[in-house]
C-alpha cells in the first residue's frame, strides 16, 4: 500500500473515531459496545464499497488492505494500553488490595482455563489441549469498557481498583499459559504442570524485575530531562515499548507484567522526578496515547469479525454459549467461593457482596482475546481445523460478552446501589452544598449591586439559591457524631496536606529527593487517618518523626565504621524534613479554621487543631533538638527556605505581568535570566559538618586540655566518636566489656543504683569506675539531644593510662572522689536497712546522700 493511502486510512479511522464517545453518551452504550459495532459494519463494508463514491471507496479501500497481525496488536496497541492505566494507578491502593487482585489475575485465570478446558472437551469432539488453549485465551480481561461504565455512574473508587488491578495483570497469566499450550499443540512441548509453573514464574517475576529496572532507570533519566516536560513525555512513550519489547525478546520474561511495573513506578515517583509542569500535563497526554490506542485496536479486531465468523454454523453458536457459561460459572467460583477466603485468613480487605456480583458479571473480554486467537490462525503447526473453531468461538464469546454483560453492567450497579454515595459522603455533600452556596449567595449580591443588576434579575437569581438551599435543608440525612466529623476533618487535612507538599516541590523550595519523602509520610498518614481515624493519626505523627531506615543504617555505619558522609547528608535530610513539615503543619492549621471548620462545626474542628498542635509541638521540639547542635546550618536553611519562596514570589508576579500584558515575552525571559542568576546560590547548598573527627570532640574535653600534641595524637587512636540521637539509649559495654564515655557535646542523663538520675553536659565523662574498680554505678545512660561522644573500650582505658601518667592520676582523682561517695551512700543504705524506721525513707531522701558517677 502507498504510503499515503496508508495515512488516509489512518486520519479517516482517528476522525470516525472523534464522533464515537459523543455518540455513546447519547445512545447510553459503553464507547467499547460502540467501538465494537462500527468495527463490525466497517469489517463488511470494505468488501462491498462499489456503491461509494471514489473518496470513501479509496477510504474503505486502504482499510481493507491494512495488514492486521496479532503481533500489530500485541507490539503497537497493547504496551500503551497497559502502561496508560498502570500509570494512573494509585500504587498504595493497589498494594492494599492486592490479595483480591492477585487472586482474580493468577488464580481466575487458571480456573477459567481448567473449567473452559474440560467442559469444552467433554461436550465437543476437540482434543484437550485444543480446549485448554481456549480456555486460556478467553481468561484474559479488558477493563475499558467496564472502568468507562464505572466512571459513568460514579462507582465506588475501590471497585474500580480492584477491576483495573485485575486486567493488569490476568493478561500476563493468561499471556503464559497460552504460551505453553501453543507449543504442545505445535508439538514442541509437552503438557505438565511443572513446565506450565515454571515457565509461569519465571515469566511473571523476571517481567516484574525488568519492569522495576526499567522503571527506575527511567526516574534517573527524568532528572537529566527536567524542564523540558516534551522530552519528558517522549521518554514515558518510549519506555512503554521498549520495556515491552527488550522483555519479550531478550530477556524472555513476560512484556506484559514489565510494562505494567514500569508504569506503576514511573506513575509513583514520576511526581516528584519529573518538572511539576510535566507531572500535570502526563495524564492527559496518556488519555490521549490511550484513547487512540484502545479505539484503534478495538476497530481493527472488530473489523475481522466478519471475516473471523463467516462460516459459524448452529454448532459454533452452542460451543459459544456454552463458554460464556462455563466462564461465567468459573468466574463465579473465585469470586464467591475463593476471594472470601482471603479475608479468613486476612490478606487483604474483605470484598462485599455487591462488589462481587459486579466483578463476577463485569469480566468484559476484549481485544487481548481476539489478537491471541488471532495469532492461532497465523500459526500453521496447528490443525485447520481447531484453528477455525478457537478463532470463531473466541470471537463470538467476546461480542457476547460486550453485548450481553456490557450493556447490562450499568443497570446492576444501579440496582446494587454502588453508584450511591454513603449517609457519610451526603452528610459532608450537604453541608458543602449549604457553605457553598449561602456564600455565593452572599458574593453574588455584591457583583449585582457593582455591576447595577435590576431588582428583578436579582431577585429570580436569589430564588435560585434559596431552593436549593431549602432542597438541602429539607433533605432526610442523618447528622454525623463529632467522632465521624473528625474522622471526615482528618482525611481533608491529609489531602491537603499532600497538596501541600507537592506545591513546595513546585514551587522548587524543595528538590525532588526530599519530596519523595514527604509525599510518601504524607500518604502514609492518608491511610493511617482512613483506617483508624484519630488514633490513626496520633501513631502516625509519632512513626512519622521517627529516624528513617536510611538515617539509621548511616548511624550504624558511622559508629562501626566511622563514615561520615552519609550521616550527614541524612542529618542534611532530616533538618529539611523537619522545617518543610513545620511549615506545611502551621500552615494546615490555617486551613482548619478557615476552611475546615464551616463545614464540620467548631467542636469537631476544635479537636482536629488540638492534634495538629501536638504534631506541630513534637516536630518543634524535634527541630530545635538539631538547631541546637547545629546553629550554622539551621541559620543556612532558614535563609535558604525564605529566599526560595522570595524566588517563586518573583517569579509568579513576573507571570501575572506577562499575562496581564504588561510586559512583553522578551522582557519576561530578560527577567526569569536576572531571577535565576539572582538566586543561584540558595540552590547551592553547603555540607553539614557533624564535627565528629576525633581531633574535633578531644578539644572540647577539658580533662584533655593542656596535653602534648603527641599525646593528643595518640588519644585520638583510641577514642572512637559516636553521635547519640534524642532520646536514644547510650550503651556503655562492647564485646570485650564495660566502656568509658565523654560527652563533647550535648548532654547526657544517666540512671543511679538508687533510682535517681544526673545529668552530664559538656566535659564530663561516666563509666570510669567499672574500669578502675569494676564497681558498676551508671545502670542506663540516655542522651538527651543529639550528643556527641567519644568511647573508650577497656583495653584501651588501660592503654591510655599507661601511655600518660599526668592524665591517669586526673581521672584517677575524679574516680576516688565518686568512688567515695559511693561508699557512704552503701553505708547510709546499709543504716537503713539495719534499723528500719517509720521516716526512714524521708530520712535518706533529706540527707542528699546519692552516688556520683
Amino acid at each position: 500500500m502507498e504510503i499515503g493511502f496508508l495515512v488516509f486510512g489512518l486520519a479517516g479511522l482517528l476522525t470516525l473515531v472523534c464522533f464515537m464517545p459523543p455518540l455513546a453518551g447519547r445512545l447510553k452504550l459503553p464507547y467499547s459496545v460502540l467501538l465494537a459495532l462500527v468495527g463490525c459494519a466497517l469489517g463488511y463494508v470494505v468488501h462491498v464499497h462499489d456503491w461509494a463514491p471514489r473518496v470513501v471507496a479509496d477510504f474503505l479501500d486502504s482499510i481493507e488492505h491494512f495488514e492486521i497481525s496479532s503481533e500489530t496488536f500485541l507490539i503497537v496497541f497493547l504496551p500503551v494500553l497497559l502502561f496508560e492505566t498502570a500509570l494512573a494507578m494509585n500504587v498504595r491502593r493497589l498494594l492494599d488490595e492486592i490479595g483480591p487482585i492477585l487472586m482474580m489475575a493468577i488464580v481466575a485465570v487458571l480456573v477459567c482455563t481448567l473449567v473452559v478446558g474440560y467442559t469444552l472437551a467433554w461436550v465437543s469432539d476437540y482434543g484437550l489441549v485444543v480446549c485448554l488453549l481456549l480456555g486460556a485465551i478467553v481468561a484474559t480481561t479488558d477493563p475499558v469498557a467496564v472502568v468507562g461504565i464505572f466512571r459513568e455512574v460514579g462507582a465506588p473508587r475501590r471497585l474500580t481498583t480492584l477491576v483495573e488491578g485485575e486486567s493488569l495483570f490476568n493478561d500476563a497469566a493468561s499471556i503464559a499459559l497460552y504460551s505453553v499450550l501453543l507449543a504442545v499443540l505445535g508439538g514442541q512441548g509437552e503438557l505438565s504442570a511443572l513446565a506450565i509453573g515454571q515457565d509461569f514464574l519465571v515469566q511473571f517475576l523476571g517481567g516484574g524485575l525488568a519492569g522495576l529496572a526499567m522503571g527506575r532507570l527511567a526516574g534517573q533519566l527524568f532528572g537529566w530531562l527536567r524542564g523540558w516536560p516534551v522530552a519528558e513525555i517522549t521518554l514515558t512513550l518510549t519506555l512503554a515499548y521498549l520495556t515491552f519489547f527488550i522483555s519479550e525478546h531478550y530477556l524472555g520474561v513476560s512484556g506484559v507484567v514489565a510494562t505494567v511495573i514500569a508504569g506503576l513506578v514511573v506513575g509513583s515517583s514520576g511526581r516528584t522526578r519529573m518538572s511539576p509542569t510535566t507531572f500535570e500535563h502526563l495524564a492527559s497526554a496518556w488519555a490521549q496515547f490511550g484513547f487512540w490506542a484502545n479505539s484503534l485496536i478495538f476497530l481493527f479486531a472488530a473489523m475481522l469479525v466478519p471475516r473471523l465468523m463467516a462460516d459459524t454454523s448452529l454448532f459454533d453458536f452452542l460451543m459459544i454459549g456454552v463458554v460464556f457459561a462455563a466462564t461465567l460459572a468459573a468466574r463465579a467460583l473465585v469470586v464467591f467461593g475463593l476471594l472470601p477466603l482471603l479475608g479468613v485468613v486476612r490478606i487483604g480487605q474483605r470484598v462485599g457482596r455487591r462488589y462481587q456480583a459486579v466483578m463476577c458479571w463485569g469480566g468484559l473480554r476484549g481485544a487481548v482475546s481476539l489478537a491471541l486467537a488471532l495469532a492461532v490462525t497465523e500459526h500453521q503447526a496447528v490443525d485447520p481445523d481447531a484453528r477455525n473453531f478457537i478463532a470463531v468461538v473466541v470471537t463470538g464469546f467476546v461480542l457476547a460478552t460486550l453485548f450481553v454483560s456490557g450493556t447490562t453492567l450499568r443497570t446492576l450497579i444501579r440496582m446494587l446501589g454502588l453508584n450511591a454515595l454513603s449517609p457519610v459522603e451526603r452528610t459532608l455533600r450537604n453541608q458543602a452544598l449549604t457553605v457553598a452556596l449561602e456564600d455565593l449567595q452572599e458574593r453574588t449580591g455584591q457583583i449585582a449591586q457593582e455591576d447595577h443588576i435590576s431588582p428583578a434579575a436579582q431577585q429570580r437569581v436569589a430564588a435560585v439559591f434559596d431552593a436549593s438551599l431549602s432542597a438541602v435543608h429539607e433533605s432526610p440525612v442523618s447528622r454525623l457524631d463529632e467522632d465521624q466529623q473528625v474522622k471526615v476533618g482528618l482525611s481533608m487535612m491529609a489531602a491537603r496536606e499532600e497538596e501541600m507538599f507537592f506545591g513546595i516541590l513546585k514551587a522548587q523550595i524543595v528538590d525532588w529527593r526530599l519530596a519523595e519523602r514527604l509525599l510518601a509520610r504524607a500518604q502514609a498518614m492518608g491511610e493511617a487517618v482512613r483506617a483508624n481515624g484519630e488514633q490513626g493519626f496520633e501513631a502516625a505523627i509519632v512513626h512519622d518523626l521517627r529516624y528513617s531506615r536510611g538515617f539509621r543504617l548511616a548511624l550504624e555505619l558511622h559508629d562501626r565504621l566511622g563514615l561520615r558522609r552519609w550521616l550527614a547528608q541524612e542529618l542534611a535530610q532530616r533538618f529539611s524534613s523537619l522545617m518543610s513539615k513545620r511549615s506545611v503543619a502551621q500552615r494546615l492549621m490555617d486551613f482548619a479554621r478557615h476552611q475546615v471548620q464551616p463545614l464540620l462545626g467548631k467542636a469537631a474542628t476544635d479537636r482536629i487543631l488540638a492534634l495538629h498542635a501536638h504534631r506541630l509541638a513534637l516536630i518543634q521540639d524535634a527541630l530545635s533538638a538539631m538547631a541546637l547542635q547545629y546553629p550554622g546550618y539551621a541559620e543556612w536553611l532558614q535563609e535558604a527556605y525564605l529566599g526560595r519562596v522570595a524566588r517563586e514570589l518573583e517569579r509568579s508576579r513576573y507571570r501575572d505581568m506577562l499575562e496581564q500584558s504588561l510586559i512583553s515575552g522578551e522582557v519576561y525571559a530578560d527577567l526569569m535570566m536576572q531571577l535565576q542568576a539572582r538566586w543561584r546560590y540558595i540552590d547551592r547548598s553547603p555540607e553539614l559538618d557533624i564535627g565528629m573527627t576525633a581531633g574535633e570532640l578531644i578539644a572540647r574535653v577539658p580533662l584533655f586540655a593542656g596535653l602534648a600534641p603527641q599525646a593528643r595524637q595518640a588519644i585520638e587512636g583510641l577514642l572512637k566518636p559516636r553521635l547519640a540521637l534524642p532520646e536514644q539509649p547510650v550503651t556503655v559495654r562492647n564485646r570485650q566489656g564495660a566502656m568509658m564515655c565523654f560527652v563533647a557535646s550535648g548532654a547526657v542523663k544517666i540512671g543511679l543504683p538508687d533510682g535517681t538520675g544526673l545529668e552530664l553536659g559538656s566535659g564530663e565523662f561516666f563509666g570510669e569506675m567499672a574500669l578502675l574498680s569494676g564497681e558498676t554505678v551508671v545502670t542506663t545512660a540516655t542522651s538527651l539531644g543529639y550528643s556527641r561522644l567519644l568511647m573508650l573500650s577497656a583495653r584501651d582505658f588501660r592503654a591510655l593510662l599507661e601511655r600518660d601518667a599526668d592524665l591517669r592520676k586526673r581521672i584517677e582523682r575524679v574516680a576516688q572522689e565518686r568512688l567515695r561517695a559511693l561508699q557512704v551512700w552503701r553505708r547510709h543504705q546499709a543504716a537503713l536497712q539495719a534499723h528500719p524506721g517509720e521516716n526512714g525513707g524521708e530520712a535518706g531522701r533529706q540527707s542528699g546522700v546519692t552516688p556520683t558517677t
